[in-house]
């Protein structure tokens, strides 16, 4: 265990943690909603500091972020436990576990620098902190990111972007860059997909751009709950006023957990959502999850050159030139070494 950042002590014992956008008053012998935060005697501890449920290899673009370091490895870790009970999460084996579970915590243990030597060991130019929300184990993460960026390593989290200002704030002490889910575009879909809210989620994603982290956004398209031209269109609209330069990855939903009542997402409707990005003014808008129709290809904005090719999480062609157009020399937003 480990005493929790950004909490504050209350009446009675009872303690708040800002470390979320749920800010969940806990009360002595208690737990957050995320299950993994428990105030013991007025002091909060992570339950998961060092309690790693998975530890992987992956390419930086299955986060997906596709322009940061395209190519490139990222070692990806997590613990048990999220801040949200989305009916169609991927991975609820291990974001619900301890609620399943009778408040269990299992993992293997490790220490930040471990972590570092096993993602330099494995090729990896970053760190991500992935699979469930990364910001219930913030304290791993933080003192694992320090310790990655003295070694010459990034950070990246993948997040469904419902921390605090505070906790956004603070992360600019080690994060390079963010992929945030923007799951849909009304309250209705957040409250009862997800029990949680909308609008933090765009607040993080407008102060994590204007902190200077690397931000791309993802929406899952799911027929039936958030596939309406008219949704779509406001959720491209929205990024377009964070930056154009922020891509948008819409990407296809297959029915998973407790959303089974939903079919596949049809290619048509991933064409149509890209379509409708491009519309609005964004530069760069990735079909996901449905490789090989060329929807994942990076085209220069400013002459149309495809500057990457890929298929699924490979990349085929990388044509940049330190960051910039062979045809026009214009250069493409992001991060490149």
């Amino acid at each position: 265990m480990k005493e929790a950042y950004l909490y504050q002590r209350q009446e009675d014992k009872s303690v708040k943690c800002n470390l979320c956008s749920h800010r969940c008053k806990i009360k002595p012998g208690r737990r957050g909603i995320c299950q993994v935060r428990e105030n013991r005697d007025g002091t909060l501890e992570s339950l998961v500091y060092g309690k790693l449920i998975s530890q992987n290899v992956d390419p930086i673009e299955k986060k997906p972020l596709f322009h940061f370091l395209p190519g490139s490895r990222s070692y990806s870790i997590s613990t048990v436990g999220c801040n949200f009970q989305c009916l169609h999460c991927q991975n609820w084996q291990i974001s619900q576990f301890p609620r399943f579970n009778n408040g269990a915590i299992t993992g293997q243990d490790a220490t930040p620098a471990q972590v570092v030597q096993d993602a330099i060991t494995s090729g990896s130019k970053s760190i991500s902190y992935t699979y469930v929300e990364p910001t219930i184990f913030y304290e791993f993460a933080y003192d694992t990111g320090v310790k990655a960026r003295e070694k010459g390593l990034k950070n990246v989290f993948v997040s469904n972007g419902y921390m605090t200002p505070e906790t956004c704030e603070h992360s600019t002490q080690f994060l390079d860059a963010i992929n945030i889910d923007l799951k849909a575009f009304t309250e209705k879909f957040y409250r009862e997909v997800c029990k949680a809210r909308l609008e933090p989620v765009l607040d993080s994603i407008k102060l994590m751009h204007e902190l200077g982290i690397w931000v791309e956004v993802t929406t899952l398209i799911i027929p039936g709950w958030n596939d309406t031209d008219a949704e779509l269109r406001e959720i491209a609209r929205f990024i377009k006023g964070v930056s154009e330069s922020i891509p948008w990855h819409v990407t296809a939903f297959h029915p998973t957990y407790k959303m089974l009542d939903r079919p596949p997402t049809p290619v048509e409707t991933l064409r149509r959502a890209r379509e409708i990005g491009l519309e609005e003014g964004l530069k760069y808008v990735y079909e996901g999850n449905i490789p090989g129709e060329g929807g994942e290809n990076t085209y220069c904005p400013s002459c149309g050159e495809m500057v990457i090719a890929r298929y699924g999480f490979s990349i085929l062609e990388n044509k940049l030139e330190q960051g910039k157009c062979p045809k026009c020399g214009g250069a493409i937003d992001g991060v490149w070494d």
